[in-house]
């Protein structure tokens, strides 16, 4: 059986984006194209939170996100993974203005998924936030699933 990966939309939107000049934007995007090469060897997921977020923006770069996560499962966001994002946003565990942050965490706990790839380090891959986040996934009876960039997923993958 694959493990499983959540997909958050900055990882998209990385793979997506015309090249940066700036250093450490053009080493994430080219981290995140190695990254993306990884997938077939893993059950991929999704949600409809990063669906919308990926359907924002320049047409052009809307049509390349949303055709690069086409494949992917789409993870239902239920009554338990609501009141577990608003628990983590009642908790201060995801600010209150970023409720979105708090969604992607949900939908991937209450599904049980192993890994939560992202470059969002200010509020889902944030050190500072970890403990608390993973007091209130685990409060609600879900596993929670480790939190990533694709940086040290795929460090992690070869050890």
């Amino acid at each position: 059986m694959k493990r499983t990966i959540y997909i958050e939309t900055s990882v998209i939107s990385y793979l997506a984006a015309e090249m940066s000049e700036n250093i450490r934007t053009s080493s994430r995007q080219l981290v995140t194209h190695a990254f993306w090469k990884t997938l077939p060897n893993y059950s991929v997921f999704i949600s409809d939170t990063v669906v919308m977020e990926a359907s924002c923006g320049d047409a052009g770069k809307v049509q390349r996100r949303l055709w690069e996560i086409r494949d992917f499962s789409v993870l239902d966001t239920d009554a338990k993974t609501q009141e577990l994002a608003k628990s983590l946003i009642r908790e201060k565990a995801v600010p209150e203005k970023c409720p979105e942050d708090a969604v992607h965490i949900a939908v991937a706990a209450a599904h049980d998924i192993e890994f939560i790839v992202t470059w969002n380090f200010k509020h889902i891959n944030n050190p500072f936030m970890m403990r608390k986040i993973s007091s209130v996934v685990t409060k609600h009876g879900c596993s929670m699933p480790v939190i990533c960039s694709p940086e040290e997923f795929m460090e992690a993958e070869h050890d």
